[in-house]
């Protein structure tokens, strides 16, 4: 209650000041995009304002526009012999002031004026080595997309080529490949997957721990990633920190039907540019199991995160960064003993899950001059992940376990990248990154016969070595050539893995281009499949994967560009992967393979000889978010197939044939002096249905489960996914202050669509088993 009334408090007080003129400051800097390098005298221009307001950088490349009214502003940026930049929507509210990190492209031609490009900062990866198949995205996206829930992977499901299988969980497909292909790196290093109630070997989970108060702009890749992404071959999330405010205190408090969050950042101490930036997270997931919106059939679910930034700026040796994330996660559910008693036929069981992470680094970029630098990092992370299983007695009451796993993967990673800028036409960038893997691993329980054994007993340690070189070249105004290798060595067998990339475009004019990209990628099983106890023939047991060769993938990616006006894009991609090294079960009486996989080990014994292939059509239609409104479409026809070593092709568990998105939305300025937003978005997604393996019906009858064909592949396919999800918010301004309130809706028709199907003893049917209907998620922010 003492809550209530201090927020009530603060509410009234805020309106007490709600006729001022609200003003906010708009700071940053201005680099050179391939050196970063600070560009001194560039001009900052705020657009559509009179009398006109602008800056021009200092010595270290920054500006300052202060008393900018709040609401979007458009801003442009221009720089002598520097392509200009114009940003078109930068949310400036009252609360917090707007810092960005501006980085300008130098003319290929050095002339006199400023070249005026029509190109929307939107259309390109923050990463200047990508030609294809790779965009940025930023934390107003990440906030603004419907049903995103603050999550780069739910944001990402309303990109061309990506789609979903399950709506609790954020794990995304893409280009019809296993998730367990995809790479999460924070602060340019790898990390274990972000991802609360995230399990072995999995790169999705249940909630992001990345916090939107945190994030920094960022990329996402679906193919032919440049040199430098090595250990994926389905996409890459290249996640960045964001540095916090270096000259005023500015607090966050956000409660939710997620979680309740505090974010703090602020400088470390007067006359220095320093800062630090921290984000705490508290689950309150009840909050959704209490209003029906989600059944947890009695399970506890909790969670809570971690991050920080802390920017250490000096005035000769660089730049040192402190940063972190980490989360815990558990899930337990207990049987309830009366209904055990009542039905003794039945099974019961008491179960326990947690999945824990966290990683800490310390990066230093130190720039040797105006056109180079070279940048360390040292990470250490853990991941602890375990799982225990009891079944219960109906006549005793008594537990007895039934299966139990616990995986802990720790890593040191030390990675130094060296950037030089030769000219306006040349730039190499090269560097090493090598880890230090430790693991203890352990796995026992009742096998597919109902023989309790040992799966996994191990523990050690190995080492990866990846080594890479990138070089662009602007061959003419029109031509431009992205090129490197990328060298991957697993020291647990010995395996390694060379890797040539290539990117090329061409600017047919301002507005049109074409490019292609090529690229040979590697990815290492989890450590779980190389050390899993397997049983051969004979009955004896070894390490029977321990020598799997890394999987391997070709990415071809052929696009066109066109800028049909100055804020709207079409993007067209073909692309044709040929997946090899591919993890199989070499038996003509199984169809297994790592393609369809998405966590967990093999306790059987593996072949490297399997392949796939996918291949697809891709559009995207957008128009960047301008003049209050945004839309996006994306379609994907695709194919995704998988062959064993005898020649048997099958549609992957994958191979949804089609997906579109349609995604929208539309801000008012509203109230007195048009000071408040309000916004609303919508996202309908729609794609081919989730494919099973079929039921063989007389011997689930015997064994009274459901009992797969095992030698058929996924080749049942549910009806067609459809879900509709729509967001809307209201953002109040006052002096200093700020109060959102925000309300999405995931699946507000509340479709029940098909995760699979299973057999049920009691009717003695095949039953759809299906995923959740409408999902609200409940949100108030205030900033101050």
């Amino acid at each position: 209650m003492r809550h209530f009334w201090l927020t009530t408090v603060i509410l009234l007080f805020s309106l007490s000041l709600y006729s001022q003129e609200l003003t906010q400051n708009i700071r940053g800097t201005v680099i050179d995009r391939e050196s970063e390098s600070p560009l001194i005298g560039a001009t900052v221009q705020l657009l559509n304002f009179n009398p006109p307001k602008g800056a021009t950088t200092d010595l270290n490349g920054q500006f300052i526009l202060e008393d900018v009214p709040v609401g979007r502003q458009q801003l442009r940026i221009s720089y002598l012999g520097y392509e200009q930049m114009v940003l078109p929507n930068v949310m400036v509210g009252s609360a917090k002031e707007v810092i960005l990190n501006i980085p300008l492209q130098e003319s290929y031609i050095l002339m006199e004026e400023v070249v005026v490009s029509a190109e929307n900062p939107k259309e390109r990866a923050n990463n200047e080595m990508a030609t294809v198949s790779s965009r940025s995205f930023s934390t107003d996206e990440t906030s603004r997309y419907a049903a995103s829930i603050d999550d780069p992977s739910r944001m990402a499901l309303s990109f061309a080529g990506v789609s979903t299988s399950d709506d609790l969980s954020n794990e995304i497909v893409i280009r019809g490949n296993s998730p367990l292909g995809m790479l999460w790196r924070l602060n340019g290093v790898e990390i274990p997957s972000p991802n609360h109630f995230s399990s072995n070997g999995a790169s999705s989970g249940g909630v992001s721990a990345l916090s939107v108060n945190m994030l920094g702009n960022s990329d996402f890749f679906t193919g032919a990633f440049p040199a430098e992404y090595g250990n994926a071959t389905s996409g890459v999330f290249d996640v960045n920190l964001r540095n916090g405010n270096n000259r005023e205190r500015e607090y966050v408090f956000q409660v939710g039907f997620l979680g309740t969050d505090v974010a703090l950042e602020g400088p470390i101490k007067e006359d220095y540019n320093g800062s630090y930036l921290v984000n705490y997270r508290y689950s309150t997931l009840s909050m959704l199991n209490a209003i029906g919106a989600i059944d947890t059939d009695g399970e506890d679910n909790l969670f809570q995160d971690l991050s920080f930034q802390i920017n250490l700026p000096t005035e000769k040796n660089g730049i040192f960064k402190i940063f972190g994330l980490g989360g815990l996660s558990s899930a337990t559910g207990d049987a309830d003993r009366d209904s055990v008693k009542a039905n003794p036929t039945e099974e019961y069981e008491d179960f326990e899950f947690i999945s824990n992470f966290g990683v800490i680094g310390l990066d230093h970029k130190y720039f040797i001059s105006n056109r180079s630098y070279f940048q360390t990092t040292i990470s250490a992370s853990r991941q602890k992940i375990g799982f225990k299983e009891d079944l219960i007695n109906p006549f005793s009451l008594s537990a007895t376990r039934r299966y139990e796993d616990e995986f802990i993967n720790d890593a040191i990673r030390y990675a130094t990248t060296v950037n030089h800028k030769f000219n306006n036409r040349h730039i190499l960038k090269s560097g090493y990154i090598l880890s230090h893997l430790k693991y203890q691993q352990f796995a026992e329980g009742e096998d597919q016969d109902g023989v309790f054994r040992k799966f996994i007993e191990s523990e050690g340690a190995t080492n990866t070595i990846q080594l890479f070189s990138q070089y662009k070249y602007r061959m003419t105004e029109k031509w431009t050539l992205n090129t490197g290798i990328h060298y991957f060595f697993l020291g647990l067998n010995r395996n390694y893995s060379l890797e040539p990339r290539l990117g090329l475009q061409y600017q047919i004019n301002d507005i049109q281009s074409v490019s292609f990209g090529f690229g040979l990628h590697s990815r290492m099983a989890p450590l779980s499949v190389y050390n899993t106890i397997t049983i051969d023939d004979e009955g004896n047991q070894g390490l029977g994967n321990k020598d799997l060769e890394l999987g391997k993938a070709l990415h071809y990616v052929l696009g066109y560009d066109r800028q049909l006006s100055e804020q709207v894009r079409l993007k067209i991609e073909a692309y044709y992967q040929q997946l090899y090294n591919v993890l199989v079960y070499d038996d003509p009486n199984t169809s297994f393979s790592a393609v369809n996989a998405n966590d967990s080990y093999s306790t059987r014994i593996l072949s490297d000889n399997g392949t796939a292939t996918n291949y697809g059509f891709e559009v995207t239609l957008e128009k960047f978010f301008n003049k209050g409104y945004y839309y996006l479409f994306t379609a994907s026809i695709y194919e995704s197939l998988y062959q064993m070593p005898d020649g048997r092709e099958f549609d992957s568990r994958y191979n949804q044939y089609y997906n579109f998105t349609l995604l929208g939305g539309k801000e008012w300025q509203v109230g007195k002096k048009d000071k408040n937003i309000f916004g609303a978005n919508l996202r309908l997604l729609y794609g081919g249905g989730n494919r099973y393996r079929p039921i063989d019906l007389p011997q689930s009858r015997i064994e009274q489960e459901t009992v797969r064909f095992d030698n058929v592949g996924f080749s049942e396919i549910g009806p067609d996914y459809y879900r509709l999800d729509l967001s809307s918010s209201y953002r109040i301004n006052l002096n200093k202050l700020a109060h959102v309130i925000s309300l999405q809706i995931q699946n507000v028709t509340g479709r029940l669509n098909v995760f699979t199907y299973e057999y049920n003893k009691n009717n003695d049917q095949i039953e759809a088993d299906t995923q959740f209907g409408l999902i609200p998620v409940l949100m108030y922010r205030i900033e101050f």
